[in-house]
């Protein structure tokens, strides 16, 4: 397949793989509350908890306050009311603890729940996107997407649960307390209060387009990485450890750029809070000073007050840490959104059939199709293939032969045109059963991780051992899979392990072996088998293609000589059609790249 890779559109990496759908922090949200609409119930028990922890932590500062004022002086201490005072201070700390605790377990609880949907929904849609998506979008960008922009939201989510309603009501609670000790006082502390939350404000509003820009050139590290390690061999067989060196460290730079903005800009906000809460404070000690002195408060009563003004300004400063989460929280929510709202592809239509036993009568009418508008590919192509008939597609690189391929299994949909199975157009055919009826073989292999059999048996779970090794025997791949360790047992991870690239391909033929559908696509289905096995798969091959319509793509016309019909390629048209014999004799385009391969 990778001989076709110009055919589709290249993944964008770096700068360009940006989503054109956007979202300001009211839309993300929004999109956040939606999620946590299905956990009201423990929500409302949250602020409860944290309503309750609040109102015991509140109520500690008035009884010390009435503990200070029965120490009167020497002499005329009432330890009996001080006993009792001070036990209810007990109570009021141990229940305020466990009213604490239990509000951290329900935080817990609502956030990686959330997080846990949050993620599902992205892996859904993973599997319901398009190709398109997938061949224009960094794999790693969207992996750092669905882990670590995931990850990120849920510290910022659980710190804004844990701190934010505690902070808030907190804050609330202490007016209403402050207001029920002194009113001219505590009218002051509201006075000076919007100083602090304005600056606060003022500073998050401009430091989550730098979050943002801080989790999109992650994306593109991790992209890069990704990368890097998946073609390492390639990296080190041209020399290009430098100039890839060259490319993460660009990368790196902007995001240590992009971070420290972030951080730095949001780290304002505490010391600015605190500056504004210490002018709150210095004030209810000067004034309460001198209405103590006027008699108008007791000494305990301006014990209290002072307590509560540390109390009061401490969540601003808690808050200010918060909303710098969450700034960088949000800012990785939008770009999970971004996935999670990425059109999905054409669903089956609810009328759609399901195809069974297939004939094998495929028909292309008309079929025009480009990966990109501005880039014509295939144009006005016309195909009847009969029932059991074998098609050769051959042509030079990026003629449209995997194209072909990807139209016939409706990994992409014609542009305009009709291709039909069995008289009926594949857009009114669920593609799940479309694809059952055509068995794969690709250039590219692919394994799962898992054992030999797991990887056999992939599109026949129920597949007995005998017909396990029955495939493998027609594949040609039994002897080798018997000297593995554990043999049909033995694990091997995605990329296959230790095995050959002959090996893995091996695998995938005997997959398609065991299921034997009634149709078959080979897309260079022997390019990394020795010449000697690749005799023995062909003959396999034969026997399997026996009755059976098959589409056949290569590039060595050696193994394409007994096709029925083989097509010619070329920018994207049939430029000939014919049987080997006959495409010959008429010495056009197929004669000479025949005769390139064998001249000798």
């Amino acid at each position: 397949m990778a001989a076709d890779k110009r055919d589709k559109p290249g993944k964008t990496t770096g700068k360009q793989d940006v989503s054109a759908r956007t979202y300001s922090q009211r839309a993300v949200l929004s999109k956040v509350l939606s999620y946590l609409r299905k956990y009201w119930g423990m929500v409302g028990m949250s602020l409860l908890l944290a309503a309750a922890s609040v109102f015991l932590t509140l109520y500690v500062p008035i009884l010390t306050g009435d503990a200070v004022d029965l120490l009167v002086g020497p002499g005329q201490v009432d330890f009996q009311a001080l006993f009792v005072t001070l036990g209810k201070i007990g109570t009021a700390m141990v229940l305020s603890a466990l009213a604490g605790w239990i509000l951290s377990v329900c935080n817990n609880h609502i956030t990686y729940h959330v997080v846990k949907d949050i993620r599902e929904d992205a892996f859904h849609r993973l599997s319901e996107l398009p190709l398109k998506y997938l061949d224009t979008h960094a794999g790693g960008d969207i992996v750092s997407r669905v882990i670590a922009d995931v990850d990120t939201f849920a510290d910022g989510l659980l710190m804004g649960f844990t701190q934010l309603f505690t902070g808030v009501l907190t804050i609330l609670g202490t007016l209403v307390f402050m207001l029920a000790v002194n009113i001219p006082i505590a009218l002051l502390v509201i006075c000076v209060t919007p100083l602090s939350i304005l600056a606060a404000r003022f500073i998050a509003v401009r430091t989550y387009s730098m979050f943002q820009a801080q989790s999109r050139t992650r994306g593109e590290q991790t992209a890069l990485i990704e990368e890097m390690i998946s073609g390492q061999k390639i990296v080190k067989a041209f020399s290009q450890e430098k100039a890839v060196s060259r490319r993460f460290a660009g990368t790196n730079q902007r995001l240590e750029e992009c971070s420290q903005k972030a951080v730095f800009f949001s780290s304002i906000t505490n010391p600015v809070t605190r500056f504004v809460n210490s002018l709150v404070y210095a004030g209810v000690g000067v004034f309460g000073a001198f209405a103590a002195i006027r008699g108008v408060i007791s000494v305990g009563r301006l014990s209290c007050f002072l307590s509560y003004a540390n109390q009061y300004t401490r969540p601003f400063n808690e808050i200010s840490g918060v909303v710098t989460e969450l700034q960088n929280a949000l800012a990785c929510a939008a770009r999970i959104f971004e996935l999670i709202e990425e059109r999905p592809q054409e669903p089956d239509r609810p009328e759609a059939y399901v195809l069974k036993d297939a004939r094998g009568n495929v028909e292309l009418e008309n079929v025009y199709f480009s990966y990109t508008p501005d880039k014509k590919l295939i144009q006005d192509f016309n195909l009847k293939v009969k029932p059991g008939q074998r098609i050769a597609i051959v042509g030079p690189t990026g003629c449209g032969k995997t194209t072909v391929i990807n139209l016939l299994m409706r990994f992409y949909d014609t542009d305009s045109g009709s291709i039909r199975v069995d008289g009926r157009n594949v857009r009114d055919i669920t593609r799940g059963s479309l694809r059952t009826s055509y068995g794969m073989v690709l250039q590219e292999t692919w394994l799962r991780a898992g054992t030999i059999r797991d990887n056999i048996s992939m599109g026949k779970p129920d597949a007995t051992q005998e017909e396990v090794e029955q495939a493998a025997k027609a594949a040609h791949a039994h002897s080798f899979i018997k000297r593995l360790p554990q043999g049909y047992d033995t694990v091997i991870s995605e990329d296959g392990g230790s095995l050959s690239q002959g090996q893995k391909q091996l695998l995938c033929i005997a997959r398609v072996m065991l299921c034997l559908p009634p149709m078959l696509i080979l897309d260079e289905a022997t390019s990394s088998i020795d010449t000697r096995t690749e005799l023995k798969i062909q003959n396999a091959f034969a026997g399997m293609m026996e009755g059976r319509t098959s589409f056949i793509v290569a590039h060595r016309l050696s193994t394409i000589r007994e096709a029925d019909v083989i097509l010619v390629m070329k920018d994207g048209n049939v430029v000939e059609q014919g049987s080997h014999e006959t495409l010959l004799q008429r010495g056009g385009f197929y004669a000479e790249l025949y005769n390139s391969q064998f001249a000798g």
